[in-house]
This record gives structure tokens, C-alpha cells and sequence, in this order.
């Protein structure tokens, strides 16, 4: 019996006010309130750092994890030689599915890490400031971010967040299911 291909996905990322980046990924796992994709073959200018550590390079893999209905979502991110240097939530509008493959969202700016020793942190606060300042953001929809980062580190604090399918998908098992 052959494997089907994975379905191919292309997010729409809007970064207000006008920056839309169209991502493809392979759309994984499809169930149980949960979507996963996986995204390879990345390619970057210059290396992406948190907390001074190189997170994401040329040659990385990324999983990701998209709940319908949530204000975020969550990637595990590996380095080219597929070593996993963290968890990151990216927090976003709910996503719209559209018919052939489409998804679009909304940046926040907001995001939250989880570096490989558990140290949880809070990223961009300037940038979702700075954002709703030049009208980008409105005010609720600033506020419902800052709102999902507090429910997420307080889920996280209480050993909640992330979910457990996040652990249930190493990098083997995305590579396997495109193979």
C-alpha cells in the first residue's frame, strides 16, 4: 500500500501593518482539535537567536502545532543538525482554514519561549507597545494578547502548558510522515 503525500498548507502571516509572508508547510496530522505541519528545507539570512542562543538556522525543521479557536501556536524548533534548541508560541489571531490549503492569521507580536532547561520568556511586549501605538493593533485585540500570554505562562508555571501531543511529535516522526 503507498503513503499518500502530505497535503501541502499555505499560511497567509499578516505582520500588521501591511507585511504578509506566505509560508508552506506540510500539513502532518490533521485530528482531535489539532493540526500539524511541518516546515524544512528553511532557509535564513542570518542565524534567529533568543536570549542570545542561535534558535533557528539554514538547514532547520520547525513543527508546528495549530489549535483551531486559540490566540496561538506553538512550534518546536530544531537546528540543521536536528537538535531541538526550544518551544516557542507564537501569539496570533485564530486561524481561518480556507478550501484549498489556505490559512491566514494575524501576528500579535507577542511570543513566549521555552528554552531546552524549562526557562520560560516573555518576548516582543515593545513590539506589540510600539504597535498599538501607530494603530495596528487596537486596544481589545492588544489586550486579548497580552491575556493569552499570561493564561499560557501561568499553565506552563503549573506544569499545563504545552499540551502533551506537543511531546508526542519528535522530529523522526515529522520525517517519517512526509517520507
Amino acid at each position: 500500500m503507498r503513503k499518500e503525500r502530505p497535503t501541502l498548507i499555505h499560511i497567509h502571516y499578516l505582520r500588521p501593518p501591511d507585511r504578509e509572508q506566505i509560508y508552506t508547510q506540510d500539513l502532518i496530522f490533521d485530528e482531535g482539535g489539532v493540526k500539524v505541519t511541518y516546515a524544512h528545507d528553511l532557509k535564513f539570512e542570518s542565524p534567529i537567536r533568543i536570549a542570545g542562543a542561535i534558535v533557528l538556522e539554514t538547514g532547520s525543521e520547525v513543527i508546528w502545532f495549530t489549535f483551531p479557536g486559540a490566540w496561538h501556536d506553538i512550534g518546536i524548533f530544531h537546528r540543521a543538525d536536528g537538535s531541538v534548541t526550544g518551544t516557542y508560541a507564537n501569539i496570533l489571531t485564530p486561524c481561518v482554514f480556507e478550501e484549498g490549503g489556505i490559512w491566514r492569521t494575524t501576528d500579535l507580536f507577542l511570543d513566549l519561549w521555552i528554552d531546552p532547561t524549562g526557562r520560560l520568556l516573555e518576548l516582543d511586549e515593545d513590539e506589540l507597545k510600539e504597535a498599538e501605538q501607530k494603530g495596528w493593533v487596537d486596544p481589545d485585540t492588544a489586550r486579548r494578547a497580552r491575556e493569552e500570554v499570561r493564561t499560557l505562562s501561568a499553565q506552563a508555571a503549573a506544569g499545563l502548558w504545552p499540551p502533551e501531543i506537543v511531546g508526542e511529535w519528535t522530529l523522526a516522526r515529522a520525517r517519517e510522515s512526509t517520507a
